[in-house]
């Protein structure tokens, strides 16, 4: 590892993170600059430019750490250095030092839950044996039965299967999710500690913010009691009994503790660092209990990314989701996609109607107030890439329930007639994971300076958010009456008002009295004094 100066912060504003948009970079997939088919450090560091003309704030990075990538970096041996297939410290300190000098700031992402089997403290662990303070600093248990040939109680692998795995002495450690990747006991001052002194190291080379991996999961309830579990598959049934409060391993009351701790970390650096939270809660009011002046910044909602292409499940999800962060005193935050999920263009019907309702939730989402995640390659409108050979997935999940997340992760498209499209240098050929012929129409050299094209889109959408005094702020919305299968909200600044209207009634209808059009997803059409809004379209429109 290489020591870095303390940089100087981006600037004084605190606040930046309540209204930013953030692009998640899933590292591996995003630009490869050593022709090994693999994303890379100084990938994203020669496509900065590329993320500050779209007219973003800051870059959410997925894991970089050292790991052996069972779970694509989410299993960590060391917290404190950059895995070799990315990169190095080196090439860490010199991108976000360029981000920083273009106005982008840098979240990463930080796993506390569990760490890789790899990671020294694991081995030692196995190394010292049952009843060893080495032990201690996972969930390890005697098992059932009369020879403890049994799991010590039911819990399920978010991944299928149990969620405890035997070692050779007969004890069985924890993990939610594969087993190579056990989970740490976080009533252990040690684990407390570490991961403080975790904090602090990457604050110290400039890191703007964390986003903070299962925060809802690092706390177990006492005596590791029993679910319950019957023969349902095993999301379904985790998600029911979430659902009824009923997890004993998620969303326990003492996990605040840990953020009480990190909070006076993140404010004793200058420049507003800060921390969002993954975090599933049995209810709204439990999920806000992670924001607040002393635990962490935000939260993530992910009602807006399932919610069902209706006007009436948007406007519930958006009145919750501004009424709790107006409880809490916090932004709320708006996610359409992330490598986890389904491509939202595909979950809204793919193809031509997919890529339209994307187009319109996307300037939906822009318009509202608080801060946007943006997943990579949405910008440019792509669809979940279905039809990878099974051999070519990497997702361990496919391995244990035969679900995979890898048509999300894709290495996106940046130039050329040929796959891999510009992913690493010229003439490089290699990519993790194949990229479909129909990419080359959605590729960044494509689709750039090309009128009506997504990526357009977006860059006008928020150049106009960054700049309008209506979008630019915190304002809240009000909402105005329309025909069904219509929303439309209004926020004001001054004496300029900025209307948003989607049409998702299934038929073409005519909007007046909003002023002037912005952007719209489709192209509008006039008619007397209004505009003919067509089917699964949203624009805005400004009145001074």
């Amino acid at each position: 590892m290489t020591s870095a100066p303390t940089p100087a912060p981006l600037t004084t504003d605190d606040d930046w993170w309540r209204s930013a948009v953030v692009y998640q970079v899933y590292v591996r997939s995003f630009a490869d600059a050593n022709s090994d088919g693999v994303g890379d450090l100084q990938g994203i560091r020669g496509r900065l430019p590329y993320l500050r003309d779209l007219g973003v704030d800051a870059l959410w990075l997925t894991p970089f750490y050292t790991s052996p990538q069972v779970d694509a970096g989410y299993d960590v041996a060391d917290y404190r250095d950059v895995d070799p297939l990315f990169g190095n410290l080196t090439d860490f300190d010199e991108m976000i030092t360029d981000a920083h000098a273009l106005g982008l700031r840098i979240i990463v992402d930080l796993v506390p839950n569990h760490t890789s089997s790899a990671h020294p403290w694991f081995a030692a662990a196995l190394a010292a044996g049952p009843g060893s303070p080495e032990r201690e600093r996972y969930l390890f248990a005697d098992g059932k039965g009369e020879q403890g040939e049994l799991p010590p109680n039911d819990w399920e692998s978010i991944f299928g299967g149990p969620a405890w795995t035997r070692v050779v002495d007969g004890q069985w450690y924890l993990h939610l999710f594969d087993p190579a990747q056990p989970d740490l006991n976080w009533r252990h001052p040690e684990v407390r500690a570490e991961f403080e002194d975790v904090l602090r190291f990457w604050l110290d080379r400039g890191v703007d913010g964390f986003r903070i991996d299962v925060a809802h999961g690092m706390i177990k309830a006492e005596g590791l009691p029993d679910v319950g579990f019957n023969s349902m598959t095993t999301g379904q049934r985790q998600s029911e009994l979430l659902g009824k409060g009923r997890l004993p391993y998620f969303d326990q009351d003492e996990v605040h503790d840990i953020y009480r701790a990190w909070r006076p970390i993140l404010d004793s650096y200058p420049g507003g660092r800060m921390a969002v939270a993954e975090a599933w809660a049995e209810t709204p009011q439990r999920l806000a209990r992670y924001i607040g002046p002393d635990e962490l910044h935000q939260a993530f909602s992910f009602d807006f990314l399932d919610a069902t292409w209706s006007a009436d499940s948007f406007r519930k999800v958006i009145d919750t989701a501004l009424a709790e962060s107006t409880i809490v005193g916090a932004p709320t935050t708006w996610v359409l996609s992330n490598h986890d999920r389904q491509r939202h263009v595909t979950r809204y019907g793919d193809g031509e109607v997919g890529l339209r309702r994307a187009r319109a939730a996307a300037l939906l989402m822009f318009a509202l107030p608080g801060c946007a995640y943006v997943y990579q390659g949405e910008e440019l409108g792509l669809p979940e890439v279905l039809d990878l050979p099974d051999e070519l997935r990497q997702d361990p999940a496919f391995r244990r329930t035969g679900e995979s997340r890898d048509g999300c992760r894709v290495p996106i498209p940046w130039s050329g007639e040929l796959a891999p499209y510009g992913f690493g240098p010229d003439g490089s050929e290699l990519s993790w994971l194949p990229a479909p012929a129909t990419w080359r129409a959605l590729s960044v050299a494509a689709q750039t300076g090309t009128p009506g094209s997504t990526l357009e889109l977006y860059r006008a959408a928020l150049r106009i958010r960054g700049e309008h005094p209506a979008l630019a702020g915190l304002a809240g919305i009000t909402w105005l009456e329309t025909e069904p299968g219509v929303l439309a909200f209004r926020r004001a600044a001054g004496d300029t008002e900025l209307t948003c209207v989607v049409n998702l009634s299934g038929a073409d209808v005519t909007v007046a009295g909003h002023g002037r059009p912005l952007v719209a997803s489709a192209d509008l059409t006039e008619r007397g004094d209004g505009h003919v809004l067509p089917v699964d379209t949203t624009a805005w429109f400004e009145r001074r």
